[in-house]
């Protein structure tokens, strides 16, 4: 269990939105970026311009042999816990997101919130017990679906909110509010888009499990609601050969205008040749969300004239600089989650009582968030909707053809 405050030192619109109040959100997008985009100050305590009075002389009060279970009381400073992995085989995407956590407490100069990060790897439900013992108000995160399951009840029966980092929809709901990038939210927008270009014709590719299932649903979803024709849609194994398979059984359908491939950059690659073999050179490829968090997705030549939907990078490239520079390593993608939860965060501790339980409905505000990743705000189920913006892989770079809207419609 570690702590981070102020206190520590560190080294084209969508159609689906509809533009609200934009140049208030705008305002708050250009906030969020001059938190981070600014040093980060380093806060030194002022001392008092004038010699304090001498003090009356009093009688020292007697030692008490009472002891406080847990971490000491502060009566200044909101208590947050932040759950994440920080030991085990996820440790490193925990820690990036803990030291985002510390940025954003730094460049919001936030001294009303403090933050105590506690292990999942060691049993989220235990490390959520142990965070409300010692007076959370707030739980920002766990990361994986699992434990966000294992947690919830836990808050629930405390009336603590969570806010998670997962991307499982499935998880949301009683309290508890995903951050997360959902497949549902970017295969819909990519649809949308590629409909609006002259796209009828779909077909798609989809993994086994949880993650295909819910990306199948949401692509015949997309497809219908945009107008168009799915024509096959073939499941596949995450093995070898698994998605070459599928995409040869996939020609037997062909030809199609596009293929939604819902998997990241290396298994797109690897069917994308196989698809066009089949379907025709000019068959669009589509991506999901996945395909963001792959720094060197553009690179892979036989994705050239693919889209995909995804939260923007503007701000994300000058966050990973200054995340770079202090802590001599590169973020995880996925970090942005825990600097833009802390931004929230801060942003309705503005009106927050001290010593008062989480104001939880502020998280249903109907105006929205904005942070890193853009603007975003929390349905009635819970999940982040937000605004994508859909990407062109074009010559080894990733170009914006349909920047994301700025704001969301009622």
């Amino acid at each position: 269990m570690t702590e981070a405050g102020l206190f520590v030192q560190p080294g084209a619109a969508h159609p689906a939105l509809r533009i609200w109040g934009g140049k208030r959100l705008n305002r708050t997008l250009a906030l969020a970026a001059t938190l981070f985009l600014g040093a980060c100050q380093t806060l030194v305590p002022r001392g008092p311009t004038e010699a304090p009075p001498p003090r009356p002389e009093t009688t020292a009060p007697r030692p008490t042999t009472e002891v406080e279970p847990g971490l000491p009381r502060d009566t200044a400073r909101h208590r947050v816990a932040l759950l994440v992995p920080l030991s085990g085989s996820n440790a490193g995407v925990g820690q990036s997101i803990a030291n985002a956590t510390m940025m954003a407490l730094l460049d919001s100069q936030a001294d009303t919130v403090r933050i105590t990060n506690y292990d999942t790897a060691t049993g989220a439900a235990a490390a959520a017990q142990k965070a409300i013992a010692e007076g959370a108000q707030l739980i920002l995160g766990p990361l994986l679906s699992e434990d966000v399951r294992a947690v919830a009840p836990v808050a629930r029966a405390a009336k603590v909110p969570v806010i998670s980092f997962s991307n499982d929809a499935g998880v949301a709901g009683g309290g508890t509010y995903l951050m997360g990038y959902t497949p549902a939210q970017s295969i819909e927008r990519v649809v949308d888009y590629a409909r609006g270009r002259g796209v009828t014709t779909f077909a798609g590719l989809v993994p086994n499990g949880l993650y295909g299932e819910r990306a199948s649903t949401a692509f015949l979803r997309a497809v219908e609601g945009a107008g168009g024709q799915v024509v096959s849609l073939q499941p596949y194994g995450r093995v070898a050969g698994g998605i070459a398979g599928a995409a040869q059984r996939l020609n037997a359908k062909a030809p199609y205008d596009a293929v939604l491939i819902a998997d990241g950059g290396a298994a797109a690659a690897t069917a994308a040749p196989v698809i066009k073999r089949g379907s025709g050179a000019n068959t669009r490829l589509l991506g999901t969300e996945l395909w963001n968090s792959e720094s060197n997705i553009a690179a892979r030549p036989t994705l050239n004239g693919a889209w995909f939907a995804s939260v923007s990078n503007n701000f994300y490239r000058q966050y990973a600089t200054k995340y770079r520079a202090r802590y001599r390593s590169a973020p995880y993608r996925l970090s942005s989650l825990g600097y833009d939860a802390v931004l929230l965060t801060v942003r309705i501790a503005r009106d927050w009582k001290m010593n008062a339980p989480f104001p939880e409905s502020r998280l249903r505000a109907s105006d929205g968030f904005a942070g890193i990743d853009g603007a975003f705000r929390f349905g009635r189920d819970g999940v982040a909707q937000r605004a994508l913006e859909v990407q062109e892989i074009r010559d080894g770079t990733s170009v914006t053809v349909s920047p994301a809207p700025t704001g969301f419609g009622d």
